[in-house]
């Protein structure tokens, strides 16, 4: 492993959900740490909260970017009310990861109501880093959602999609197979 870059530090919070580096994006007091949270009591690891280190790493297969967290941060999360919280102390080593590939984003900015097609399809775009582009999600925040079910669903429809499934390309395509069998 080589890197020929300096590490870029963003900010938000870097999470391993079932195996995938996830970095949940926002504006300030977004909910990104409280949701860091929720994910680790799921079972989860936290790899940085608030400053992600991102290091572009050149491998056979290709560059691929590697978060971790700042040395003085590690183990620690800050969540509004709570204040800093150990989460070592609080949960043991296996509710912390020292790195993981960046693979996916959450960003939680999204605003508005969903388009017809974004209905079907998410809010789905690319975020660069670097020069690689990385999946990303708009979540909208409201009151009710459970953000950490929804993380945890992007998470696996991504695998998915890496594998080549596309749950709303296989709706659309059930639904033109059923026009054309079924007589009106």
């Amino acid at each position: 492993m080589s890197s020929a870059h300096p590490p870029l530090t963003v900010h938000g919070v870097f999470v391993a959900v079932d195996g995938l580096g996830v970095w949940l994006k926002g504006a300030s007091g977004a909910g990104k740490s409280e949701l860091g949270l929720e994910l680790i009591s799921r079972g989860h690891r936290l790899i940085a909260d608030d400053a992600i280190d991102l290091h572009l790493e050149d491998e056979r297969s290709g560059p691929r970017l590697i978060g971790r967290c700042p040395p003085l941060l590690e183990s620690f999360i800050e969540v509004r009310g709570l204040g800093i919280l150990n989460l070592r102390r609080l949960y043991g080593d296996e509710a912390l990861a020292a790195e993981a590939t960046l693979d996916l984003v959450i960003d939680l900015d999204a605003t508005g109501e969903a388009s017809p097609e974004e209905r079907l399809s998410g809010r789905r775009t690319q975020t660069t880093v670097h020069g690689i582009a990385v999946s990303t999600v708009a979540l909208p925040r409201r009151v009710g959602h459970n953000l950490a079910v929804l993380v945890e669903a992007a998470c696996r429809d991504h695998r998915l999609r890496l594998a080549g499934y596309d749950a709303c390309a296989d709706l659309v395509a059930r639904q033109a197979q059923r026009i054309v069998t079924e007589p009106l």
